[in-house]
């Protein structure tokens, strides 16, 4: 398994293509089967949690953030397929990613969605999302575009009790 995520690693840091990776590693085809069945079972999530956890008490940190930043981006792809969308501000046609992090920049969870989604929208989407993995996250800061005054109230009845 630590040649799989080495491969994984590997692939993500340089761009390369699948057929690109150096026969030090695994299998293309362990390597690709994989990368396409540990998101359906959570394993990314765990380990990214586990790492951010450990980075924090390296910053000397607590472990749990009790505050996060979102935001989000409109990109364009390459990939054919996929979601698809029309930012009209930002004149970009595809996809937006909203991201939340933590105060240490560390990313705790990432949605991706049409670009034609309003930033408000998807922000809700990633605090719903966000909200059972993290429920010890109680402050989120973000720009005047996520987050509009008629979305606050919202925001308070949506939060998690406390126990």
């Amino acid at each position: 398994m630590r040649e799989v995520v080495n491969a994984l690693l590997y692939i993500a840091s340089s761009s390369g293509a699948w057929r690109m990776l150096p026969k030090c590693f695994a299998p293309v085809s362990t390597v690709r089967r994989s990368f396409y069945v540990w998101p359906n079972t959570g394993l990314f999530e765990s380990i990214n949690t586990v790492l951010v956890m450990n980075l924090r008490e390296i910053e000397r940190r607590e472990a749990h953030s009790s505050a996060g930043v979102i935001d989000n981006q409109s990109v364009k792809t390459t990939e054919s397929g996929g979601i698809c969308g029309y930012d009209a501000g930002k004149k970009i046609k595809d996809r937006q990613r909203y991201s939340l992090t933590d105060t240490c920049g560390f990313v705790v969870f990432i949605i991706v969605h049409a670009a034609d989604i309003q930033e408000p929208d998807g922000a809700v989407d990633v605090l719903k999302a966000a909200r059972f993995r993290f429920p010890w996250l109680r402050h989120v800061f973000a720009d005047g575009g996520v987050v509009y005054p008629e979305r606050l109230p919202w925001q308070a009845a949506e939060r998690p009790a406390t126990s």
